[in-house]
């Protein structure tokens, strides 16, 4: 820690991230650390000698209790031609602004010799795909696939609260994170030669852009402001990841891009995944929420990991059920969508908040005009999933295929089909629900 002149200045150490420094009324500051950026991962910063991701949350410093204080940041030197992030420009090349700590920490920043892809817009709005290495595959197809996407995401919520957004693709296999006008994903084009790995991709790429609704904005309570020292914990995670991969699937299906079986096909993911976890029977959906940070987000890092589940796989089931008896309780004249609605315009645009597990149930029953009281014991409990009752709300059923194998140790797997004969209401969730007219 130096003054602007160079003179050392004196400061302590309270813990590994924290510094306290006395005595600097009217007087500059210059602080210069180093940060160890050895792990490629979307949650850490990684420098090499081809290019730097820099995650602000683990590299700058704030100040106690001034974390509403507008930030500016300048890229001194680099050698390389791109810089990618969601910061607003200054008026010099890279130099950028925010209007406080908790947009700033929003904001990683990507630099390198980036390639970006033809930008497109929604409702007016610019978006760009820009990254690292992006590989060989059909850059043009792909652009359109993912405007389709945006487009059918956008139509959830009905508002585009940003100027900009940007996918900022990071490279391969290091995760993907959500931010306020941006997200940035692990990608691979190379990868992108068929039809399987590349609807895999536009669900990730989905389910990242939902996210700039479900969690960064439709969010619980507990997430905002945010404890930056000791974390936060919530209930609701399995609102905020498991109906955001509930709605990766809906969206890539209106867009257009998947057929039905496909759309049935990743929900049977989630429910033979979640059909084979000893863990269901232990944990239920709030506390796989809430024990996140010891269990991991899939159920696996506990010291029992046997008695733990993913709200990535409960959360789209309870979300598929949520979603068909709204419908079935309105005469398909509502469905989740309705919800996710009310709490951005609520709560969100509002009230400026997040809400509460309650307000989260209450609003739900007042848009399926009635009690769910028994469906989200799912959520509270560990009570038994009822597929028949919910799943006959648009005329499907769960079916249990045969053992090829022979094998009795191998784990049951199930399929959803279509009823013989449904009835004119079971006919419409199910033609409302697969986005058709």
């Amino acid at each position: 820690v130096r003054e602007e002149k160079g003179k050392d200045f004196p400061f302590q150490r309270l813990s590994d991230n924290t510094l306290r420094i006395s005595g600097i009324r009217n007087k500059s500051l210059v602080l210069t650390y180093d940060v160890m950026t050895t792990r490629q991962f979307v949650a850490n910063s990684y420098v090499d000698n081809e290019h730097a991701h820099i995650v602000p949350a683990s590299t700058f410093f704030y100040i106690d209790g001034f974390l509403h204080l507008s930030v500016n940041v300048e890229i001194v030197t680099t050698p390389w031609n791109t810089v990618a992030t969601g910061l607003e420009p200054r008026e010099k090349p890279n130099q950028f602004t925010a209007e406080n700590f908790d947009i700033f920490y929003n904001c990683p920043i990507l630099i390198g010799n980036l390639e970006a892809l033809p930008s497109f817009k929604v409702n007016g709005i610019e978006h760009r795909f820009i990254g690292y290495k992006l590989g060989t595959f059909d850059k043009i197809d792909f652009i359109e696939k993912l405007k389709k996407m945006t487009e059918a995401a956008v139509a959830v919520i009905g508002d585009i609260p940003f100027k900009q957004y940007s996918y900022i693709a990071i490279g391969p296999g290091r995760g993907g994170i959500e931010h306020l006008n941006n997200t940035t994903v692990s990608f691979d084009g190379n990868s992108l030669n068929n039809i399987a790995s590349m609807n895999s991709m536009m669900n990730f790429l989905a389910h990242e852009y939902f996210h700039h609704y479900n969690v960064k904005r439709i969010r619980p309570f507990e997430l905002g402001p945010f404890d930056y020292e000791k974390g936060s914990k919530t209930n609701l995670l399995w609102v905020s990841e498991g109906l955001s991969v509930y709605y990766e699937y809906l969206i890539v299906k209106r867009a257009g891009l998947v057929d039905e079986h496909t759309l049935q096909g990743d929900l049977e993911g989630n429910i033979n995944a979640y059909e084979s976890s000893p863990g269901r029977f232990y944990q239920s959906l709030t506390q796989a929420s809430y024990n996140t940070w010891k269990d991991g987000p899939f159920g696996t890092q506990g010291e029992e990991p046997g008695k733990s589940i993913s709200y990535y796989d409960k959360g789209p089931i309870v979300g598929l059920f949520l979603d068909f008896a709204i419908r079935h309780a309105t005469q398909s004249e509502k469905s989740l969508d309705d919800v996710m609605q009310l709490l951005y315009w609520k709560y969100y645009k509002a009230k400026g908040r997040g809400f509460t597990d309650a307000e989260f149930e209450q609003t739900c029953e007042e848009v399926a005009g009635s009690s769910l009281a028994q469906l989200f014991e799912y959520v509270y409990t560990t009570r038994e999933l009822d597929y028949a009752r919910y799943l006959n709300f648009a005329g499907l059923k769960m079916e249990e295929l045969p053992n090829q194998d022979d094998d009795k140790k191998q784990k049951r797997k199930f399929a959803l089909r279509r009823i013989e004969n449904p009835d004119a209401l079971q006919r419409a969730i199910l033609k409302s629900w697969l986005g058709e007219k």
